[in-house]
C-alpha cells in the first residue's frame, strides 16, 4: 500500500505524541474492564482486543476483566429460567448461577483469551475461584431483596496476578468463591474496581457501551468531562445515576479510596478507545478524580 508524503508524516507526529505517554506507563498496570452489549460485536472486540495487546507489547502491564451480561440474559432465556435485576445487581439463583459460571468461564473467557493468544501475545484466563482470586461471602439481605447467589468480595488474593503480570495478560471471569468452596456471581464493575484497588493499579478503565457519565442519562451530549467524588454523590441522591450505572460509579469510588489515582469510563464501541485515552493528548469518556 503506497502512502503520500503527507500521510506518512501524519502517521510519524502520532507516534511522537503517543512516546510520552508509553514511557509514563511502561512497567504499570493498567485494569480493564470490559462488557455491555459491545461485546458481541466482533469488530469492536477485535479492536478492544488488539489496544490490550498493544499495551502489553509496548510494556504495559494489562489485566482485562469481563462481564458478560447479554449473553448470559440470551442463554437465560433460552434455558427458561427467569432473572432480574435490581439497583444493577443480577438476582441470581442457583440454576442461574450455573448459567452464569457456564457463559462467563467456560465461553466469554476461552473466547477473548484465544483470540488475544493470537495477537503476539500471551493470556492465561482465569476466573476468581482459580487460587482464591476473588474470595466472598453472600450478599447480606438489602432493602429487603435476597439477591441470592451474589458475592460480596472480601479479598483479592494479588499473589496470583503478580505471578502472572511478567509474561502473560491475565483475563478474568469475575465469578467468586467463599471459604466453603460454593461459587457466587460477582458484579464485574465492583470485581474490577477492587481488582485495581489491590494491584495498586496506575489506572482503571471500565469498558462499556455509552459514553461516560451524563448529567441527563438520556442525553448524549451532556456528556461529563471530569467528575469528583462529591459530584457523583451528589447525582446518585438526586436520582441522576441509576441502574447499571450505580456499581459503575460506586465502583470507580472504592478504586479511588484504595489508591487509584484516576478511574475512566469510556466507551469500548469507539475503535481503539484505550489507546486514544491513554496515549493521545486528548481524551475521551468521564475522568472520575478523588
Amino acid at each position: 500500500m503506497n502512502f503520500s508524503r503527507e500521510e506518512i508524516i501524519k502517521r510519524a507526529d502520532i507516534i511522537v505524541e503517543a512516546l510520552p505517554y508509553i514511557s509514563r506507563y511502561s512497567g504499570k498496570t493498567v485494569v480493564i474492564k470490559y462488557g455491555g452489549n459491545a461485546m458481541n460485536n466482533p469488530d469492536v472486540l477485535r479492536t478492544i482486543l488488539q489496544d490490550v495487546a498493544t499495551l502489553k507489547i509496548v510494556g504495559v502491564n494489562p489485566v482485562l476483566v469481563h462481564g458478560g451480561g447479554p449473553e448470559i440474559n440470551a442463554m437465560l432465556q433460552r434455558l427458561g429460567i427467569k432473572s432480574e435485576f435490581i439497583n444493577g445487581m443480577r438476582v441470581t439463583d442457583k440454576d442461574a448461577m450455573d448459567v452464569v459460571q457456564m457463559v462467563l468461564c467456560g465461553k466469554i473467557n476461552k473466547r477473548i483469551t484465544a483470540a488475544l493468544n493470537t495477537m503476539g501475545v500471551k493470556a492465561a484466563g482465569l476466573s476468581g475461584g482459580d487460587g482464591g482470586l476473588i474470595e466472598v461471602e453472600k450478599l447480606p439481605v438489602k432493602d429487603g431483596v435476597d439477591y441470592g447467589y451474589v458475592g460480596k468480595i472480601v479479598k483479592i488474593n494479588t499473589r496470583v496476578l503478580e505471578s502472572l503480570l511478567s509474561e502473560f495478560i491475565p483475563v478474568i471471569a469475575t465469578v467468586g468463591v467463599d471459604k466453603d468452596g460454593a461459587v457466587y456471581n460477582v458484579n464485574a464493575d465492583v470485581a474490577a474496581g477492587a481488582i485495581g484497588g489491590a494491584l495498586e493499579a496506575e489506572r482503571l478503565m471500565f469498558l462499556t457501551d455509552v459514553d461516560g457519565i451524563r448529567a441527563d442519562e438520556k442525553d448524549p451530549a451532556s456528556l461529563i468531562p471530569q467528575i469528583s467524588v462529591g459530584e457523583i454523590q451528589k447525582m446518585i441522591k438526586s436520582g441522576a445515576v441509576t441502574g447499571g450505572m450505580l456499581p459503575k460509579v460506586a465502583s470507580c469510588i472504592d478504586a479511588l479510596n484504595e489508591g487509584i489515582k484516576n478511574v475512566l469510563i469510556i466507551n469500548g464501541a469507539i475503535p481503539h478507545s484505550i489507546l486514544l485515552e491513554l496515549f493521545t493528548d486528548s481524551g475521551i469518556g468521564t475522568l472520575v478524580t478523588k
